[in-house]
């Protein structure tokens, strides 16, 4: 384990994993056996989605008789969270894990606080996320969008699931509301996983890398030619105003995913 002002390393076996949390906490590296997973640049990596996950309709969303407005930073709507812009606070690095943290503040209307963890071993990384709240109860999302590259140098990826269901996109990019048969890609689509998460992406005579969560939700985002996106999330798209799930003070939203691997 190594940090910096910029960065913090954690190793385990030839496995490392570089976090930035100044730059959303977001994760800047993974290598296996000198191999980079992920996209490079300050835009890319693996960022957390919190308090929200994708779009929010015209980036409204309403908590009881109350409508929020949020920064339209994808116009018409807002995306992704404030997490992945913030600066985070280093709770504890030890060894091959570490905690982080950040107070949610303005634009976001309602107080409290996101825990994000990492774990890594020589074959998989654990990411951990919770949303708390010690007073307002509101509706939230955590999830997380990792960008892994297309292509490893020897061969492009396949990415192989069996959702139960794909949400209508429509044409302003939200889900209509309606579930359909999973249709091939490409993919900017929200599929339903109710027993789980479970994404597998094929690098052929290289690598093999699961995702997998107890959440029931993944975005998968395949129309970009250097990477692919394999997002677990604990609600859809716009989620904040179809399926709510209310933080309160004692029941905190906790989320979990793993990605597990091995040479092929």
């Amino acid at each position: 384990m190594s940090s910096s002002e910029e960065s913090i390393r954690l190793a385990a076996g030839d496995a490392e994993l570089t976090i930035t949390p100044a730059n959303g906490c977001r994760i800047g590296s993974l290598r296996i056996g000198g191999t980079e997973l992920l996209r490079q640049g300050e835009r890319y990596g693996c960022f957390p989605m919190v308090p929200w996950c994708g779009r929010i309709a015209n980036g409204q969303f309403r908590n009881g008789g109350v409508v929020h407005q949020m920064p339209l930073n994808s116009p018409p709507h807002a995306i992704h969270g404030t997490g992945r812009d913030t600066a985070w606070r280093t709770a504890r690095v030890a060894g091959s894990e570490a905690v982080f943290t950040y107070d949610l503040v303005e634009p976001w209307p309602y107080s409290g606080r996101v825990t994000q963890t990492f774990e890594l071993t020589e074959d998989s990384l654990t990411l951990g996320l919770g949303v708390e709240t010690y007073d307002t109860s509101f509706p939230a999302q955590a999830g997380w969008h990792p960008w892994f590259l297309r292509d490893l140098g020897e061969s492009e990826v396949r990415v192989d699931f069996d959702p139960a269901w794909q949400e209508e996109r429509g044409a302003d990019h939200l889900p209509t509301g309606r579930r359909i048969t999973p249709r091939p890609g490409p993919w900017d689509d929200c599929f339903g996983m109710p027993d789980g998460v479970d994404v597998t992406l094929t690098w052929p005579e290289q690598l093999e890398l699961k995702v997998t969560s107890r959440a029931e939700w993944v975005v998968v985002y395949d129309e970009q030619a250097e990477a692919v996106c394999v997002e677990p999330q604990s609600g859809p798209p716009n989620g904040l105003n179809t399926v709510p799930r209310l933080v309160t003070p004692v029941e905190p939203l906790e989320i979990a995913a793993t990605w597990r691997w091995r040479r092929l």
